[in-house]
């Protein structure tokens, strides 16, 4: 299983439950890279999508403890019922929120992340990945600009 996405400088990933800067190579990037698979999601994620609607051209999973019916979604109420129903998927992608990327983070073994060279006074962290010797930067791609910020695509990869 793998995992996507955009980290600020401190590793921080969304405030007030959006993510605080949207840039339009990454949003191209999450689309191209998510097309076709099955995407993980929790549901204040999927609510922040645009008209908290699933996301096209994808098999969308919310992990959910809430017992609920989602409109075109499967949903899980176990991290391990996901992980076991992405077994099933071609490719799977956990794309978010933070305890999603937190409980699935275990179960994946590549993740693309953007890192946006800034801070912008997140309240919600995706484990800084540096600092956990599970994992290893395996790609580091050039460094783009957009507005007043740089970002840069890196790949990781679980170790061992």
């Amino acid at each position: 299983m793998e995992l996507i996405v955009a980290v600020y400088d401190d590793w921080g990933i969304g405030k007030d439950g959006t993510q605080p800067i949207a840039l339009t190579a990454d949003r191209k990037f999450f689309r191209e890279t998510t097309r076709g698979a099955m995407v993980i999601v929790g549901r204040k994620t999927l609510a922040d999508f645009p008209g908290g609607k699933p996301l096209p051209n994808r098999v969308n999973v919310v992990l959910t403890r809430q017992q609920t019916e989602i409109p075109d979604v499967v949903v899980c109420n176990s991290t391990e019922e996901a992980a076991e129903l992405a077994k099933t998927a071609q490719r799977a992608m956990v794309i978010g929120g933070g305890t999603i990327y937190k409980q699935m983070l275990p179960y994946c073994d590549t993740a693309y992340i953007t890192k946006v060279h800034t801070t912008t006074g997140c309240d919600t962290w995706f484990p800084n990945l540096d600092e956990d010797s599970t994992w290893k930067l395996t790609e580091t791609g050039e460094t783009f600009a957009q507005d007043d910020f740089t970002y840069t695509f890196t790949t990781y990869e679980k170790v061992g």
